[in-house]
């Protein structure tokens, strides 16, 4: 599933995630590359609709809480819509 993130850090900011519980990016299993490649390929269309795909967009998975990762749920920000800060 993918929504607007109540907290944006860019002018678009989605959250895309699995129903299927994974704790972090670090918890995937061989089993789950079809999931993440399934999230990989909603990534353009979610992109086509909101506008960003041809101005450009990053996609970021957090692991930990240093990194930011506030929810212990594997998720993927879908970030754009302006000229990003380098990472």
């Amino acid at each position: 599933m993918a929504f607007d993130d109540i907290e944006p850090k860019a002018k678009v900011h989605v959250i895309i995630i699995p129903k299927k519980h994974i704790p972090s990016v670090v918890d995937l299993k061989t089993e789950d590359k079809e999931l993440v490649a399934e999230i990989l390929q909603l990534v353009p269309k979610i992109a086509t609709e909101k506008g960003i795909l041809e101005t450009g967009f990053r996609i970021l998975a957090n692991h930990g809480k240093d990194a930011g990762q506030t929810i212990n749920h594997l998720h993927f920000h879908l970030l754009g819509g302006e000229k990003l800060p380098f990472a």
